[in-house]
């Protein structure tokens, strides 16, 4: 039954080309920003730092945060879905079929996941084209599929993230005004749009604690080692363009930015589960 559920939901997704398109706003601005103002701005800067690799590593860098970013505005459109059926009274429907409701919340997660899978792989294909295109490389095969499990760890930590926010949402005009205000915001969110040593130090911090930002960090380090070896690359600039996170003088290490990002994942299914056991006891 939730095979069914999930490849219905799919085919509500990619068959809406709008909500296709909207749910990769924020990359799209991200990108337009990137061609047209931050590309030369960055390279310029980092070219005394990393000279001749300065555009390859930065190609990399604003990539990897794209490949984040898609993990989470693509999550928020495939869940359109579900808050469409509840505004068109759907969900009415499904409740009086012998569909269990968690079984139907089940399907509407797992379809968000696969969406926002798939597009952020369609993503970094595109995004190596670019870099390839525009005088880097490929990604080894090995990078490849660490980015691969990058993507995976980002989309569960993305999904549950989502979810939580849904399921406060009771119509599609609060939905496409959820998802304008996300796709806006999230690149300074992730430390995209202005490098992260750019900012304020309370905005440092709010970035932080931001869970996807996490994510762009590991991205980062693995597409970057791609152009150049991390370790001559000096510590002020790794912290200055979020290559790492710093707490009280110290970098965060890999194990600290992947648990958090589960955990962050862990604690808001949960809370998404009680907010929607709390509707339903109502």
């Amino acid at each position: 039954m939730i095979l069914s559920l999930v490849k219905r939901n799919l085919k509500l997704f990619f068959r809406d080309r709008v909500a296709v398109f909207f749910s990769l706003l924020g990359v799209f601005i991200i990108i337009g920003l990137y061609v047209i103002f931050l590309g030369k701005m960055m390279t310029d800067y980092t070219e005394h730092v990393l000279g001749e690799n300065a555009s390859f590593l930065m190609t990399s860098w604003i990539m990897a945060g794209v490949i984040s970013v898609t993990t989470l505005t693509t999550c928020m459109g495939a869940f359109g879905i579900m808050v469409e059926d509840n505004a068109s009274n759907r969900m009415r429907d499904f409740k009086v079929s012998p569909i269990r409701r968690s079984i139907l919340v089940l399907s509407y997660v797992v379809s968000a996941m696969i969406v926002a899978v798939v597009m952020s792989i369609i993503t970094l294909i595109v995004s190596e084209f670019y870099i390839y295109f525009n005088g880097g490389e490929f990604l080894s095969f090995q990078r490849f599929l660490q980015t691969f499990g990058l993507i995976m760890v980002s989309v569960f930590a993305s999904s549950s993230l989502v979810f939580f926010v849904v399921a406060f949402i009771k119509s599609l005009n609060a939905f496409s005004t959820a998802s304008s205000i996300v796709g806006s915001l999230i690149g300074f969110l992730t430390g995209i749009y202005i490098p992260i040593g750019n900012l304020p130090s309370g905005v440092q911090t709010l970035i932080k604690i931001f869970p996807l930002s996490h994510s762009g960090v590991l991205l980062r380090q693995v597409m970057m080692s791609q152009a150049v070896d991390l370790e001559y690359v000096p510590d002020h600039f790794k912290e200055f363009v979020g290559l790492n996170f710093s707490v009280n003088g110290e970098f965060l290490s890999n194990f600290v930015h992947m648990g958090y990002l589960l955990l962050s994942g862990v604690l808001f299914y949960g809370l998404a589960i009680w907010v929607f056991s709390r509707k339903r006891s109502k």
